[in-house]
């Protein structure tokens, strides 16, 4: 078996098979994991994935910082703020955590079984095919070709496999993109713990401190419009404007010239079908998601663990050299679209609600000041209600624990 693509869905199913005694090999294109933007909050339905996997152990070892709360502004005064963990005391909240220190963790440990390989800087060039059609393998860019009972498609948003196998991507559009910043750790946390949302005239960003520490921005922009062309200085100031007094003197007090942001342009969509013989799309090559609530990590996770539960069934029973019948193959396949297919689309429902009832805020500065003037009896109600909003964000729509049989 060939799993391409060795983030959170490629690494851990490869670890999942591998440990249920199937041979796996597992390519990635990039030679080093330490990719600028990787997704690091762990919110509890990911977290579950983890433990189900059993690799939580391994987070108390990793870079991590659990986050405190989630607080909202406006016009850079507070609206409300809901702690951490939302479920209550004893209960998992949002772990932010080291991805490439997550991926690192999860290689090493599929390394040290025999049964798998780990090729790192090996780009697939293509797939392999029988003459019946089906896929049976891929070629690398060196020229070595890997044969494959099963080849895993978890390579991205921009999936060169999905496009190879004709596997049709669903495209929705999107209202925004995100201008990211990374700026250097400098003192005590300006945000004390908390991811921040601030909501203003200007615009709308967030802002937080990662796992290994430095203050993480992203400014939303509108999908496709052009950037103000403004250097990173003037860009903190702008977002020093509409930021409670902490952030504003963080921001302003950044030494020297800050690092040019990225744009991160977000694109959201939805296989039409997440196989066909011999091949199958996970995680982000199925379902590319937006940034809110981190939710591309998580159900990465979750992706993982429901495949390498039914496939690790189904190969590791099968006759010798763990191969099943093509038929029988292909409708493990189909059971997994189907298990992780209806929460996937209902979580990128909630995502683009909650995209759109920032922006239509930010559209109402009346609306803003009516909010600031009345925030003292409104902010238990509001917290409340959005509280209540994020439930399946957090847990999840589906039962994980069902998910696999």
């Amino acid at each position: 078996m060939v799993v391409v693509g060795a983030g959170p869905a490629g690494s851990c199913l490869a670890l999942l098979l591998a440990q249920r005694g199937v041979p796996v090999t597992l390519v990635e294109a990039a030679s080093r994991l330490e990719r600028q933007f990787r997704g690091e909050a762990l919110m509890p339905h990911g977290l579950e994935a983890l433990e189900a996997m059993g690799l939580a152990r391994e987070l108390g070892d990793l870079p991590h910082r659990a986050l405190a709360g989630w607080r909202f502004c406006l016009d850079g005064r507070p609206l409300f703020r809901v702690a951490e963990p939302m479920e209550g005391e004893g209960q998992p909240g949002c772990l932010l955590v080291s991805q490439p220190a997550l991926l690192a963790a999860v290689i090493a440990r599929l390394r040290a079984l025999g049964n798998a390989r780990v090729l790192l800087g090996q780009r697939v060039s293509g797939l392999i095919r029988q003459q019946c059609g089906r896929i049976s393998g891929v070629q690398l860019a060196g020229g070595e070709q890997l044969p494959a009972s099963l080849v895993v498609a978890c390579d991205g948003r921009q999936s060169s496999l999905r496009e190879a196998a004709g596997l049709e991507l669903r495209r929705r559009a999107s209202p925004i993109d995100v201008l990211w910043f990374a700026l250097p750790e400098a003192g005590p946390d300006p945000l004390a713990g908390d991811f921040t949302t601030m909501v203003g005239a200007e615009g709308i960003f967030s802002a937080f401190v990662s796992a290994s520490g430095g203050l993480q921005l992203g400014w939303v922009l509108q999908a496709g419009a052009t950037e103000p062309n403004v250097s990173p200085r003037q860009w903190l100031e702008r977002m020093a404007r509409q930021s409670p007094p902490e952030l504003a003197a963080a921001l302003r007090s950044q030494p020297g010239e800050p690092a040019e942001p990225m744009r991160l342009r977000v694109e959201v969509g939805l296989a039409k079908r997440w196989w066909c013989p011999g091949l199958l799309l996970l995680g982000d090559a199925a379902h590319p998601m937006s940034p809110v609530r981190a939710q591309g990590i998580n159900l990465a996770l979750r992706d993982a663990w429901v495949a390498g539960q039914l496939l690790g069934e189904a190969l590791a029973s099968a006759p010798a050299q763990h191969t099943a019948p093509a038929r029988s193959l292909d409708a493990v396949l189909a059971r997994i679209e189907a298990l992780r297919q209806p929460e996937t689309l209902g979580l990128q429902d909630l995502q683009a609600k909650e995209t759109a009832r920032g922006l239509w805020l930010q559209r109402q500065s009346g609306l803003r000041r009516l909010l600031q003037a009345s925030s003292g009896w409104l902010a238990p109600p509001l917290a409340h209600h959005w509280q209540r909003s994020q439930e399946p964000l957090r847990q999840g729509i589906t039962d994980l624990a069902s998910l696999g049989r």
